[in-house]
């Protein structure tokens, strides 16, 4: 008898996110652009954009950022409704990750609300905990950071839901592409002297990464703030606009510096938080630092700041060496699905 297939998927608000296994592997793994925020039409785009590249599976299973999403006026209104969508547009068995419920099927939906929303963090956090008892799971994508501790084999963390996650600090809205360049930093140095910024979407954090040239290629999928290419010298353009320049202004060494300084305030963003997390003592000082998401350049920076091992989430599974990068830049969806493979086996 074949071995079943299993795709785990990750809707959140910005993108679609999915993995497969095979067999106990995972073969594939992939995200789309999805803008939630532009109607449920995108998420229709995205799961057919999604199963064109990835296929159908025996199993599917669902976990979910997106009833974030302010097209919703709850949260429990964005499950149900993301629910149903996924219920609609995958083939059966679908089976929903609700955390610390575990997988409930799609009848029990609606009482299993609140441990369904923005559960994906802890799928990644204990498909962590089963490898490593003793780490910090640091997981961070195009818009937010999770930090995540992990003790004894099980997930630690203070809070659950968005709310009490970023109240504990274990949730911080600091990603590499889609982050606002004003949000938390009021003013930045240039040409000798302090000038405050605009309080406007005139750049993101993707252009200051790929000004840096760290930014993965491909991984940023969404339209830049002007609609205009994703060029270093578009994106030093769009960055002179925060400080009401145009690029011509400064040569490519300031521009460069300009976006240093970003990079390492939202550096200093995440420290602080982990800072706080790891003053709980509930990990001990040897634990490493397992890092996922496409910022995870970034956070082996952190982790060597903070004397701690690092090491890459896709350690965690076994997969196809084509699709391991791939498995840390979808970690939640990843790790649904590993964490359904061990389960419905």
């Amino acid at each position: 008898m074949p071995a079943q297939s299993i795709i785990g998927w990750d809707i959140g608000g910005a993108h679609l996110k999915a993995a497969r296994i095979e067999g106990g592997r995972i073969i594939a793994a992939l995200q789309v652009a999805l803008p939630l925020w532009q109607g449920l039409h995108e998420a229709e785009r995205a799961f057919d954009e999604a199963d064109a590249k990835i296929g159908r599976a025996d199993i599917n299973a669902v976990t979910m950022t997106g009833e974030l999403c302010d097209i919703f006026a709850t949260h429990t209104e964005g499950v149900s409704a993301l629910a149903a969508l996924a219920q609609r547009r995958l083939s059966s068995p679908i089976h929903f990750y609700a955390g610390r419920a575990g997988f409930v099927a799609y009848d029990r939906v609606p009482e299993h609300s609140a441990d369904i929303a923005s559960a994906n963090w802890h799928a990644s956090a204990a498909a962590v905990a089963a490898i490593h008892p003793h780490a910090l799971l640091a997981d961070m994508g195009s818009t937010t950071t999770d930090l995540i501790p992990i003790t004894g084999g099980r997930v630690a963390a203070l809070g659950y839901s968005d709310a009490e996650r970023l109240a504990h600090g274990e949730l911080v809205y600091a990603g590499v592409v889609r982050s606002y360049l004003f949000a938390g930093i009021p003013r930045v140095p240039f040409a000798g002297r302090w000038v405050n910024l605009m309080n406007e979407w005139f750049a993101s954090a993707g252009d200051v990464y790929r000004i840096l040239g760290e930014l993965p290629e491909g991984f940023d999928v969404m339209p830049t703030a002007d609609n205009r290419d994703k060029s270093v010298e578009s994106s030093r353009a769009r960055l002179a606009r925060m400080i009401g320049r145009d690029i011509g202004d400064a040569d490519e060494a300031t521009w460069r510096g300009l976006a240093r300084f970003f990079a390492d305030a939202q550096a200093r963003q995440i420290e602080e938080n982990l800072h706080l997390v790891l003053s709980r003592g509930v990990i001990p000082d040897h634990a490493p630092i397992v890092a996922a998401g496409v910022g995870r350049f970034v956070l082996k920076k952190i982790a060597a700041r903070f004397d701690r091992a690092f090491i890459p989430f896709e350690s965690c599974f076994d997969s196809t060496p084509e699709c391991a990068s791939a498995v840390s830049d979808c970690a939640p969806a990843a790790a649904v699905a590993k964490l359904a493979a061990n389960h419905f086996a």
